[in-house]
């Protein structure tokens, strides 16, 4: 009797292996949720991404903004001169008469601001100084639209462009509104010199940092982090 008492007493072979895989179940199945959460996260971003779409004329406004990108030895790399050559045909369309170019130190070695930068290869195509003005502390898209919004202000502009590349233009639109510009115009335009892959790639690193930040901001918190996208072409 005390024989067959103790014997089903114990715990079976198969119970006890039962037991130490059940927490390693659990993992996998945590694991397994954050993977496809990940993976429909990028297909929404990359979705956000794709979805810009080349409009075919840009309204006339009182100013465009020009977001700033790496210099190379101190001139545009050929990302940003892109950017400004966009610009430069809008200014010479009659699309807009002043341009914000906006852009710090990208700690990459040069010793001009992104915006000086700027500033020097568009008054060598012609531009007047007095067209253009200049936000030389911005060290990412949400400060490159928080710091031309005092611009925009100050100057009293009703009516703005963006410009930057299509990749880079649903981020730029929702941090635009998210600082208080007012119905911004997009002018995206594709590369011809930046790998689609590579930058989208980043693009969906960057675009979820901001959304972090978004988040953390609406609690009082800002992080100070350059984005990952920010420092090249």
């Amino acid at each position: 009797m005390k024989r067959a008492l103790t014997k089903s007493t114990k715990p079976s072979s198969g119970l006890r292996r039962n037991r130490r895989r059940k927490p390693l179940l659990v993992l996998f199945r945590l694991v397994l949720s954050f993977a496809v959460l990940g993976v429909l996260w990028c297909g929404y971003i990359l979705w956000s991404i794709n979805s810009v779409t080349i409009p075919k004329t840009i309204p006339k406004a009182d100013v465009a903004v020009v977001l700033g990108a790496a210099l190379w030895n101190d001139r545009p790399s050929p990302g940003l001169k892109e950017r400004l050559d966009h610009a430069y045909a809008l200014y010479k369309e009659g699309k807009t008469d002043k341009l914000i170019l906006t852009g710090g130190l990208d700690h990459n070695g040069s010793k001009l601001t992104e915006a000086e930068g700027m500033r020097r290869y568009l008054t060598g195509l012609g531009v007047p100084p007095d067209k253009l003005l200049l936000e030389p502390k911005a060290t990412s898209t949400y400060e490159n639209m928080l710091f031309s919004k005092a611009i925009i202000d100050r100057e009293k502009f009703k009516s703005v462009i963006i410009v930057t590349h299509d990749y880079h233009t649903a981020r730029s639109k929702e941090i635009a509104k998210y600082v208080g510009i007012e119905r911004p115009v997009m002018a995206p335009f594709k590369s011809d010199v930046l790998k689609p892959v590579y930058n989208e790639t980043r693009e969906v690193l960057a675009f979820t940092k901001w959304k972090v930040d978004a988040v953390a901001m609406q609690f009082g918190v800002e992080i100070k982090v350059p984005e990952i996208a920010y420092f090249n072409h």
